[in-house]
């Protein structure tokens, strides 16, 4: 079978890059070529970028009601073509079929449907007198050109995070997808060019250095970028030299909370499969978690056997619940971390590469951590959960908080007032109480600290995309 070829999306059209150059996209279930893409410089980057600041005064100045409808259409072509989305996702990532299609593509055209309310929905102060003979009142514009960076661990979903709040807001778009996994984003773009004007979004595939020119640019006014906390460091200090605004959605280390009054069986089976979910490549996911002394023991137990039920596997394996990491260096560093377990801490289930070929690694479960370890500290961003004992309330929320990162939490206990203490005093974007990894449309998600700054999703989302404007008339006679 010949491999695949992929296009950048630009002004319209499918192009290959200026130079002709491609990269290889490697099948992680095997570690073998799949797919080339094309391996983008500064020329594409001036050419997506010129497009989209051509097209952006049609699209900012179109009603909300253009701009909601075209979403919706996006909308419905997603969900006539869920299943070939799905496929490709699926043949991009290793991800499990049937596990992506129940669990991530529903929300792929719900999004683009509430951003296509949103867009007819947006809120500003009231017009009004504020001094004498003159009257103020607030215009809510979108930003303008935007430049976009998404991740690997959910090419399609974090694509259209990025895209339906700025194309709702009236923004136009160059966004770069992850090199390893350009699959979806380019055909997302190809399905959206038939219900936008050309140059509204634009996709150039490439690796760091695409990336770099991208950021770097003089024509956006923003830049968005999902990944790691280096790589948002790095963009935010690009974006520094033009003062553009900056939104990063960056890592985690997400604290998982377990008190001794907790129903230890749903406990268990819930953080193991929020922890194990896409291999735990998930800046959310359920993998530090906290177990109140009186029940660790038997609770480290029901997580592991939780834990052995949720196996990895190739995407279309039925049992499989989780597919291969991303890449060579993320089964790397995966491998590193456990390989690297301090003498007293102990693997209670898993703790290896899983198969001869590919990227898998089983599901695991470290316990006997403490606090200063480094795979407490440090995102494993793989199918490890670690486990720690502690005393009381107070030990439990230092501990939670004590990391450098601030996305999300959760919080498992029968006893409502401790419940509303902790979701007060944890410091993360998001927590969640006897649940965890669950989002919604309608509901803000970014962190504090090294997660970054700005939300995805949500009107709070759709605002991150505008700028407020004043403007003030003289009414006097």
């Amino acid at each position: 079978m010949a491999d695949q070829t992929f296009q950048n999306v630009v002004n319209g059209e499918l192009v290959d890059s200026a130079s002709g150059e491609t990269y290889e996209v490697i099948d992680p279930t095997t570690g073998e070529v799949y797919a080339h893409a094309p391996l983008s410089g500064d020329e594409d980057v001036d050419r997506a970028y010129a497009a989209a600041d051509a097209a952006f005064d049609g699209w900012a100045y179109a009603t909300p009601q253009d701009r909601s409808n075209a979403l919706l259409k996006i909308a419905g072509a997603i969900e006539e073509r869920i299943d070939e989305i799905n496929a490709v996702e699926c043949r991009d990532t290793g991800k499990p079929i049937q596990i992506t299609l129940d669990e991530e593509m529903g929300y792929a055209s719900d999004h683009f449907k509430f951003f296509a309310g949103a867009a007819r929905l947006l809120e500003g102060k009231s017009a009004g007198e504020y001094m004498t003979d003159h009257t103020s009142w607030v215009r809510r514009e979108p930003v303008g050109v935007v430049g976009q960076v998404t991740p690997w661990n959910y090419p399609l979903l974090m694509m259209i995070w990025k895209i339906a709040p700025a194309l709702a807001a009236g923004n136009t778009i160059v966004l770069k997808p992850s090199d390893t996994t350009p699959a979806s984003s380019t055909l997302l773009a190809e399905l959206c060019q038939e219900f936008l004007p050309p140059g509204v979004l634009n996709v150039v595939c490439g690796d760091r250095g695409t990336g770099r020119a991208l950021v770097a640019h003089k024509t956006p006014q923003m830049v968005a970028i999902t990944g790691s906390v280096r790589a948002g460091m790095q963009v935010a200090e690009a974006a520094s030299h033009d003062l553009k605004k900056v939104h990063l959605e960056l890592g985690g280390k997400a604290p998982v909370v377990v008190f001794d009054d907790a129903d230890i069986a749903s406990a268990a089976e819930g953080i193991a499969g929020a922890g194990l979910f896409n291999a735990g490549q998930d800046c959310t996911a359920a993998t530090r978690v906290l177990v109140q002394a009186g029940i660790h023991d038997e609770f480290v137990a029901a997580l592991a056997e939780a834990a052995k039920g949720m196996p990895t596997g190739l995407p279309d394996d039925e049992s499989t619940y989780f597919g291969p990491l991303n890449n060579a260096n993320q089964l790397a560093h995966v491998t590193g971390m456990v390989d690297r377990l301090p003498d007293h801490a102990t693997i209670q289930t898993g703790g290896a590469r899983k198969f001869d070929r590919g990227y898998f690694y089983e599901p695991t479960v470290l316990s006997g951590l403490r606090q200063d370890d480094e795979q407490v500290q440090t995102e494993i961003f793989g199918p490890v959960m670690t486990v720690q004992s502690f005393t009381d309330e107070a030990q439990a929320l230092t501990w939670a908080n004590g990391v450098d990162y601030g996305l999300s939490s959760s919080v498992w206990t029968k006893d409502h007032a401790r419940a509303l203490r902790m979701s007060r005093k944890l410091d993360f974007g998001a927590v969640w109480i006897n649940t965890h990894i669950p989002f919604v449309s309608e509901m803000p998600h970014g962190g504090f600290k090294h997660s970054g700054y700005g939300k995805d999703l949500s009107m709070y989302g759709m605002e991150d995309y505008t700028r407020i404007k004043h403007v003030m008339s003289y009414i006097g006679e």
